[in-house]
Formats: structure tokens, C-alpha cells, sequence
């Protein structure tokens, strides 16, 4: 509500301490905040049924990859490599400029497939096959398809199951400049607690 001041300085700003009106649902307390725990958790992710050997899944739009996303994984990582951080190295080396750290663009690529791999949540099995193709340098953008290989039920875990997958990671020219095979354990439509 707004008030003009005693002294017509201006409009002054008060609450307005009326009845509310709005509720909230599922629960809220006496002032109308939501009790937040009372809400229900939206599951995301694809489960193990939704995956079929063969299928191929495009993911994401793809990231354009800058010289400080290089800077600040191989600065966090302790990977010091002149390759990566040293103009001058990169151009002695035949590079037109730094080659981006490797590492960073596979878990750019890891990162652009979970949506639809693996948000579900499970717990990740390991990259075999890694094959870095072709360099990468600060302004290309990555995008990353992949294909399930391999499916079956787990012995040892009931309501899961191992899914394995071929992500190939292309630049903005489509060239191929990663892949790998991942492996995750997914779990199965209705056995989670």
C-alpha cells in the first residue's frame, strides 16, 4: 500500500498486514510459506526401459568451449601442459593457437549427454575406448550423439541395470574430435526407493 509522508515528501511504502488469500498446496505453514519437504520429487532421467540396443539419441545444443573454460579446468585440475596454456609452445608445435585440455572437452561431452543418459541418477562405471581425434580450440563448439551398445539386468543389484553407450563428440564443422564407450547403472521403472 502506498501512503503519502506527513510531510508530502513523497510516497511512503507500508505493508498491507491484510487476510491473505493465496494457499499454497500441497502444504504451506500459518503465513502461507511453503513447507517445501511436503512437495513431491519429480523424477527425471530416462530409466532402463526407456533405452534400446541400437537406439541413437542427439543431445543437447552443444557448448561453445573459451579460452578461460581451458584456463579454469587446467588451473582447478593442477594440468600445467604448455600445449594448453602457452601460445607461443602451441604455435612451435604447428597449433594456430592453445589446444584446449582434452580432459575438458570429454567431460564437456560426458556433461552434454546426461540429460539423456544418465540423470536418472546410478552410479557411473567408467569410460572405456577414448579416442581424442582432433584438437580443439577456444570458439569451437562441441556436440555430442550417442548410441546404446550393450544392456542387460544386473546380477547383483536388484531394480537396476548396466547400459552402455558410444558418444562421439563433433565441432561446429561436424568433425568428429571424440569418442568413448560409457557404462552406468540405471535403474528400472518402479524398483526405486
Amino acid at each position: 500500500m502506498v501512503a503519502m509522508t506527513s510531510a508530502g515528501q513523497g510516497p511512503s511504502v507500508t505493508a498491507d498486514r491484510g487476510p491473505r488469500t493465496a494457499t499454497l498446496t500441497p502444504g504451506s505453514d500459518a503465513d502461507g510459506i511453503p513447507d517445501l519437504d511436503s512437495f513431491p520429487l519429480m523424477g527425471k532421467g530416462n530409466k532402463y526401459e526407456d533405452f534400446a540396443v541400437g537406439q541413437a539419441m542427439d543431445h543437447h545444443w552443444g557448448r561453445t568451449l573459451g579460452q578461460s573454460d581451458n584456463l579454469a579446468f587446467s588451473t582447478a585440475t593442477c594440468a600445467w601442459l604448455p600445449l594448453h596454456l602457452n601460445g607461443e609452445y602451441a604455435r612451435s608445435q604447428g597449433h594456430p593457437e592453445e589446444v584446449l585440455n582434452p580432459m575438458l572437452v570429454l567431460c564437456t561431452a560426458v556433461g552434454l549427454s546426461v540429460e539423456d543418459l544418465s540423470e536418472s541418477g546410478g552410479p557411473f562405471l567408467g569410460i572405456d575406448d577414448c579416442k581424442f581425434l582432433r584438437p580443439v580450440y577456444a570458439g569451437d563448439t562441441i556436440s555430442a550423439s550417442s548410441r546404446v551398445v550393450d544392456m542387460r539386468t544386473s546380477a547383483s543389484r536388484p531394480g537396476v541395470g548396466i547400459v552402455t553407450w558410444h558418444t562421439a563428440a563433433h565441432n561446429q564443422r561436424r568433425e568428429l574430435v571424440l569418442e568413448f564407450v560409457r557404462t552406468n547403472l540405471v535403474a528400472k521403472r518402479g524398483d526405486q526407493s
